[in-house]
C-alpha cells in the first residue's frame, strides 16, 4: 500500500528483524529521494520527525509495529485474506491477483515482483 505495510513473518527476534528492516528501507528511500532532489517529500519527512529523533536527519517509519500471534490455521488464513484483499478495498484492484505486490500473485502461481515464500498449511 502507499502509506502502510501488512506482512506475515516469523523470527527468533522479530523486533530486531522488522527494526533491521525498517532501518534499512528508510536508508534506501531516503537515499534515492535525495538522489532525483525530491526536496517536496523530504521537507516533509523533516517536518513530521519526531522531536526526540536528534541522530538522524528525516523519519520514514512510524515507531513500533503492531505484532498479532497466528494460533491457527484459520487465523492464518484470515490474516492472508486480509491482506490479499486491502487494494481491492482501496480501489486500486477488482481483483486481489492483480496488485502486483501482492503475495496473492504468487499463491495463485503466478509471478509477482517480490519474492515469496509461500506457507503451506
Amino acid at each position: 500500500m502507499e502509506n502502510h505495510l501488512h506482512l506475515i513473518a516469523s523470527a527468533a527476534s522479530l523486533s530486531k528483524e522488522i527494526g533491521n528492516f525498517k532501518s534499512f528501507t528508510a536508508r534506501c528511500i531516503i537515499d534515492l529521494l535525495e538522489k532525483n532532489n525530491s526536496h517536496y517529500i523530504l521537507n516533509q519527512l523533516e517536518l513530521y520527525k519526531l522531536k526526540h529523533k536528534i541522530k538522524q536527519e528525516y523519519q520514514l517509519w512510524q515507531e513500533g509495529f503492531h505484532p498479532q500471534a497466528i494460533l491457527d490455521e484459520e487465523m492464518f488464513r484470515q490474516k492472508l485474506d486480509y491482506i490479499h484483499n486491502n487494494p481491492v478495498r482501496r480501489g486500486y484492484v477488482d481483483d486481489p491477483v492483480h496488485w502486483r505486490y501482492s503475495s496473492c500473485r504468487s499463491y495463485m502461481g503466478e509471478l509477482g515482483l517480490l519474492q515469496v515464500e509461500l506457507i503451506d498449511v
